[in-house]
């Protein structure tokens, strides 16, 4: 890892307009590269939050090309930087569904990463439901990879939640999770799950949330953070679309490993 990285969440309040929200990611990506970011992580679903689950079908796109990743590819160049693309909807075997994938682009515009979300969210509380099986098909493998400042390893949202996920990722410097979390499971689980992730992996993790009533009636709960190797949350946005940006030093992570140095202790 680099000896410091300015790394950048993106808190967004996406509508079922692709246009409008492209709209909003890019003005954000540039005030967050104007703030000297050098890594920029996008929600997901940033590209389209629908009246229904299967709207983003209409607007599903080939792995590498269409609007979406022509957007990210062209934001990345413009603004030279890593950019993270949240998810995209894209093309799958099935035509009832498909892949909802984050894809990572460099400085140069070229897609280096692509996960495709592996557990699908499913809950009902008798007044809440959600299953993403319905219109998603998931992934099969963790994706992690290097980069000039470190290894990232790449989560979505309800990746969370399982812990052996991240431990077949290691080792990793930053683990990036954007995510649509909703009001009620962010308010119980997200900040505590944010927080033990990096306590147990010892590495930053930045997560990058959908957070606030979308016109579709939706509420996510936002609270995008960085987090550092301690599990200390670095910087926070609880709700609205912002930049939630902070600078993530090797020194940190290197210290909490050499001082408890658990990740060496692991037995299986």
């Amino acid at each position: 890892m680099m000896n410091t990285l300015i790394a950048a969440a993106i808190q967004m309040v996406s509508g079922p307009e692709v246009k409008a929200n492209l709209a909003t990611a890019a003005r954000l990506i540039g005030e967050a590269a104007q703030r000297g970011a050098q890594l920029v992580v996008l929600p997901e679903y940033f590209a389209i939050m629908g009246k229904q689950d299967s709207d983003k079908l209409a607007v599903r796109e080939p792995f590498g090309d269409g609007p979406i990743q022509s957007f990210l590819a062209q934001a990345a160049i413009e603004h030279n930087i890593w950019l993270v693309g949240g998810t995209v909807p894209l093309v799958c075997d099935d035509v009832s569904r498909v892949n909802n994938s984050c894809l990572v682009y460099s400085p140069a515009g070229e897609c280096v990463a692509r996960y495709d979300k592996m557990h699908l969210f499913g809950f009902d509380n008798g007044t809440e439901r959600f299953c993403e099986a319905d219109t998603i098909a998931a992934g099969h493998q963790p994706v992690a990879f290097d980069t000039p400042f470190g290894r990232i390893g790449l989560s979505v949202c309800y990746d969370l939640r399982f812990p052996e996920f991240f431990r077949a990722m290691l080792p990793l410097d930053f683990i990036i999770l954007p995510a649509a979390f909703t009001q009620t499971t962010g308010e119980a689980h997200w900040e505590v799950l944010l927080r033990a992730r990096a306590i147990e992996n010892q590495c930053y993790v930045i997560a990058s949330g959908q957070g606030g009533e979308h016109i579709t009636g939706r509420h996510t709960f936002g609270h995008s953070m960085l987090i550092d190797p301690w599990g200390k949350v670095l910087a926070c946005q609880a709700k609205g679309e912002g930049v939630v940006l902070a600078e993530l030093k090797s020194s940190q992570m290197d210290r909490v490993r050499r001082i408890l140095p658990a990740l060496t202790h692991r037995l299986l």
